[in-house]
């Protein structure tokens, strides 16, 4: 029984190697993205295809895939923000590359994980690095290149002005007089 069905999955995966030759310039692509494996990026490129001239922008395919929340105000009222049903395949399969790219030392999708996980929970971060992962799939499609990880500093080189400014009044409200100076 286990042999019977080892060769019906080897048979599967024969026939997708067949059907995804096409497509293999694109998969390999996909695969330089922290958390995406040879099946997830078949997955992807099955449901997304690799012309991405039909999607006018990054953003119109994250939310025709899903993995947007959802934006529910009225009379300025917040209502909730799940992210909408849909995406019976890509969605699953995003999700999970997000979760194993959560788990991937030092890259730039670990520390936009632990940002969002702090703020609004592991689930809302893996759905933040889901559409992430989809925007970076989108412009390597589109434009041929491989994924360039921006390092797990890019948030606080970017935002250094920003930090110091918290953290003094951090320092203030616990009763320091604080001075900032650039350092030599």
């Amino acid at each position: 029984m286990i042999d019977s069905l080892q060769d019906s999955i080897r048979q599967i995966e024969e026939r997708i190697a067949e059907v995804i030759g096409p497509f293999r310039a694109g998969v390999e692509l996909l695969m330089t993205i922290p958390g995406v494996q040879t099946t997830s990026a078949q997955a992807i490129v099955a449901e997304i295809g690799t012309d991405m001239s039909r999607f006018s922008s990054a953003g119109h395919l994250v939310s025709w895939a899903t993995v947007c929340p959802r934006m529910d105000e009225s009379a300025g009222k917040r209502r909730s923000t799940r992210m909408r049903k849909g995406g019976n395949w890509l969605k699953p399969v995003l999700i999970q590359c997000a979760w194993a790219a959560s788990r991937e030392k030092g890259t730039y999708l670990q520390a936009q994980f632990m940002r969002v996980k702090s703020r609004r929970g592991p689930k809302k971060a893996a759905g933040a690095l889901a559409a992430s992962i989809l925007t970076a799939a989108y412009y390597m499609l589109r434009d041929g290149v491989p994924y360039k990880d921006l390092g797990a500093d890019h948030f606080v080189k970017r935002d250094r002005a920003k930090i110091a400014q918290r953290l003094t009044k951090r320092l203030r409200d616990l009763g320091y007089d604080v001075e900032i100076k650039k350092a030599a």
